[in-house]
């Protein structure tokens, strides 16, 4: 607030100072002109009837002549200053608007009202630096789980969306560059309550900008990053950042795991997805030969994935200085047949359009498609807005950047143990997910009445924050099983519509673990199933009467007049 009353102040400084001047010499003016009373006699104004007289004056309220009619010099003078006092005011008023309404007031006082809302934050949070593509992905994913963020973007028109929202969670945002570090200090980064940085500008420098900051000025933060090449991860990774997110690189691993893995790659996909998506099929990346048109980023990482997979593949590119390019590259543009045919598209099984333009893109794919309608066809996605265009297209799979970004960053904040489940399901072979994701799509079904649609998944960690009834009852000696968390509190004999994923305890984590394992404290489970499930387990770790139930069939009373009808055997 001091910083808008400098800049106010500082803005009308000259009009405050020339109002102040006018009406000082208006007012000495009255005390050093003569005038006379009622009885003739000669008289001055005192300097409080001088200056009460200016004061209406200038404001041209028009009280009358005090305390006593004027004479012809006092009338000059206040004829005179009425016009100068008026013209004054004009410009101060005008001077006074233009305050008001520039730009650099309002930034103030946005900050101001920004760097409120942040301080009375007393749940923990996350600092989104970046609200484009895969920033509002992931703060809206947030929201949906009532996870408050912090969010810092340079460009007013990308957080306008944000503000316009009809999300019951509000979430902080100043129009800011983040890669200044008291930007960031207003945006919470040193607030007790602050638990990640999310660093997701489309600027690589910037986001190592943002992730040296945040380990200077906080180390004990989680630093995640999106970063577009290698040099940036390598710099990022030597100080310490936490989670380092290439797009291009995670979608070539993955695209690499559908080769070998099509179902390890869709239980992957499914469990970063969101509750209620559409669970897609798995599909099995033909082998054979590929085209990759564009060899950037993108495409260098699909290309040496591809390689390593012992896949065949011709690269395309219009430009042929661009460094390491394939030896044996076609230099052309993707987009016309003439080039498509000298790299053999008619005998090839794929093709990846891959440049980094969407309209290129998009008349790749048909040209391909026209020639070889039998194509696998993965295809770049550059702009969240040319979604529709992109489904339309048919693609077998669309690589949207901001897309892979958001999903991962979000298993991250909202559910560390898909992370861990997914690694150790890795040494499985595709054969046990696939009956997995059988069970899940079966476990879909039932929910959603024959819909195949994902299922809510949920983390509980047994402690006495998360889980107090169970921690309490670990206490007390109790035996708790996994196979005591999926039994419905009402009735126990009904099971929960949901299946446990993972485990993780002093005994080791795996998967899909035994459903008599015991519980201790400290143990982290993840589910998937109903959100009725989701809430009925809630009150079976956190009510102490709804877990006894469980565990043993009965409830003990608990206030004195239950024990007493209870001894009474009523």
């Amino acid at each position: 607030m001091n910083r808008v009353f400098f800049l106010v102040l500082r803005q009308m400084r000259v009009p405050l100072l020339l109002l102040s001047v006018v009406y000082a010499v208006a007012t000495i003016g009255l005390t050093l002109i003569p005038g006379t009373n009622d009885n003739g006699d000669l008289r001055y104004l005192d300097f409080f009837h001088a200056f009460y007289f200016v004061s209406f004056m200038g404001t041209t309220t028009g009280f009358g002549e005090i305390p006593y009619p004027f004479s012809e010099g006092q009338r000059m003078w206040a004829l005179l200053f009425i016009y100068i006092s008026v013209a004054t005011w004009v410009y101060t008023i005008g001077r006074l608007i233009a305050v008001l309404s520039s730009d650099t007031l309002k930034q103030a006082i946005t900050a101001y009202q920004f760097s409120r809302q942040v301080s009375r934050i007393r749940e923990p949070f996350a600092l989104v630096c970046g609200y484009g593509d895969a920033g509002s992905k992931l703060v809206d994913a947030m929201r949906r789980r009532r996870m408050l963020s912090t969010v810092v973007e340079i460009q007013q028109a990308r957080l306008d969306y944000l503000v316009l929202s009809d999300a019951e969670i509000t979430v902080p945002a100043l129009c800011a560059d983040a890669g200044i570090p008291e930007n960031l200090v207003v945006a919470g980064i040193c607030h007790p309550m602050c638990r990640h940085v999310v660093a997701l500008t489309d600027d690589n420098a910037v986001n190592l900008h943002i992730a040296i900051t945040a380990k200077v000025l906080n180390p004990d933060l989680s630093v995640i990053s999106r970063a577009n090449a290698h040099d940036i991860e390598a710099n990022m990774a030597s100080f310490g950042t936490e989670h380092i997110i290439d797009p291009f690189d995670s979608f070539a691993q993955d695209l690499g795991q559908a080769t070998y893995a099509p179902y390890q790659f869709l239980l992957s996909l499914w469990l970063r997805s969101e509750p209620g998506d559409q669970l897609s099929e798995a599909q099995k990346v033909p082998s054979g030969t590929w085209i990759v048109c564009g060899y950037g980023r993108f495409g260098q990482a699909i290309h040496n994935e591809m390689v390593d997979q012992g896949l065949t593949v011709k690269v395309v590119e219009i430009k042929p200085n661009i460094p390491e390019l394939a030896p044996d590259a076609i230099i052309g543009d993707g987009t016309l047949a003439e080039t498509l045919h000298r790299a053999d598209i008619d005998s090839s099984v794929g093709i990846i359009a891959g440049t980094d333009d969407d309209s290129n893109n998009l008349s790749i794919i048909v040209t391909a498609k026209a020639l070889n309608p039998e194509l696998f066809v993965i295809v770049r996605q550059n702009e969240q807005a040319n979604g529709p265009l992109f489904e339309a297209s048919k693609a077998n799979v669309a690589m949207e950047a901001s897309g892979v970004i958001a999903r991962k960053i979000k298993s991250i904040l909202t559910n560390r143990s898909i992370d861990e489940f997914l690694s150790l399901a890795r040494a499985s072979d595709d054969q046990w997910a696939r009956v997995l994701t059988s069970r899940i799509r079966q476990l879909s079904q039932d929910i959603y009445q024959g819909e195949h649609l994902l299922p809510d998944i949920w983390e509980i960690l047994v402690s006495d924050d998360e889980s107090p009834a169970v921690s309490h009852a670990l206490r007390q000696g109790a035996r708790v099983r996994i196979s005591h968390m999926l039994k419905d509190h009402a009735d126990r004999n009904d099971l929960l519509p949901a299946i446990a994923l993972f485990y993780s305890g002093d005994t080791g984590a795996f998967c899909l673990p035994p459903v008599h394992t015991l519980l201790n404290e400290g143990d982290k489970l993840l589910f998937i199933g109903s959100s009725s499930a989701r809430w009925k387990m809630g009150w079976t770790q956190n009510n102490d009467q709804s877990l006894e139930y469980v565990l043993s069939g009965e409830t003990e009373p608990r206030t004195l007049l239950g024990r007493w009808m209870s001894c009474l055997g009523l």
